[in-house]
């Protein structure tokens, strides 16, 4: 079954999604090695955990959601949202690190 529009364009935000969260990781333990700060132990935490989600959520798109996704439009529509919504907080977040 072909996939349709929102359920394509939510694989490449999470793919994007994923690719900002390992540069903030990266970061972030370069500064953690360097600092020791609790506070970017928990920014360190927290971005591992949201790239972890992400990964996951682009193997369940090339597997077994691609067909839940088809079968009902509107899903692959919320997903896009949310997807959109955490690629917005990321950025956020990305812009205020690299500054």
């Amino acid at each position: 079954m072909a996939m349709d529009f929102a359920t394509t364009a939510a694989m490449g935000v999470a793919g994007i999604n994923s690719i900002l969260l390992a540069i903030l990781v990266a970061v972030w333990v370069r500064n953690y090695r360097q600092f020791g700060s609790s506070m970017i132990l928990g920014l360190l935490g927290f971005s591992s955990v949201l790239l972890i989600e992400n990964l996951i959520a682009l193997a369940f798109f090339f597997s077994s959601m691609q067909t839940l996704y088809s079968m009902d439009p509107l899903a692959g529509q919320v997903v896009l949202g949310m997807r959109l919504l955490e690629l917005v907080a990321i950025s956020f977040l990305s812009y205020a690190t690299l500054q």
